[in-house]
């Protein structure tokens, strides 16, 4: 896989992504599309809106461990919270915020599907991705959103577990979400350096 971010002239990033990498990187937005659920159906009326805007998230953290990541406790998870008090906090705070990070979320991933849907395949089936300054923002969030997800589900605790975990044999059915978490990382590096450059 060699598809990396370049920066383009004028700002954004462009990165050539061959038949594999584009279904690998869809697939893998709509396995966290599917994790995060469906978002709150809110109708065109104002009162709609206004609904939405003050619905009441979850109080508990998730217990799936990828979203528990992905929505982690406001003051150091249920292990670092020393008292009752804390707890009420966090809870407190998860429920005015959760929806909104979940939609974030959601719309990140989704950014993700559509630029990828949108994508006119050379002869080769490869193309190049090209993203504009703001789109570049909602892939840098999901690509992060997939590192944490495969991260958690590889149970990779810091950056020296990826090498450890590279040198797994081929035989490992871990192997390819391996080589997927390590190729994400190099796509979110090239990208940063791309908006940076």
């Amino acid at each position: 896989m060699a598809g990396y971010f370049e920066p383009l002239p004028g700002g954004g990033a462009a990165a050539p992504l061959d038949e594999v990498e584009i279904s690998i990187l869809r697939s893998l937005a709509v396995q966290l599309l599917e994790l995060i659920g469906p978002g709150e159906e809110t109708g065109d009326s104002d009162d709609d809106l206004l609904a939405s805007i003050f619905n009441d998230g979850p109080s508990e953290p998730p217990t799936d461990p990828v979203l528990a990541r992905l929505f982690p406790d406001a003051y150091g998870g249920p292990d670092n919270v020393p008292d009752d008090g804390v707890r009420a906090a966090a809870a407190e705070f998860r429920r005015y915020t959760e929806n909104d990070l979940r939609s974030r979320k959601r719309d990140d991933a989704l950014a993700l599907v559509r630029a990828l849907d949108a994508l006119t395949p050379a002869g080769d089936g490869g193309a190049v991705l090209r993203l504009k300054p703001d789109e570049c923002r909602q892939w840098l969030g999901s690509l992060n959103d997939l590192r944490l997800a495969i991260g958690t589900r590889l149970e990779v605790t810091d950056e020296e577990d990826g090498g450890e975990l590279l040198r797994l044999p081929d035989t490992d059915p871990r192997k390819p979400m391996v080589m997927a978490y390590l190729w994400l990382g190099g796509l979110q590096e090239t990208l940063v350096d791309a908006l940076m450059g």
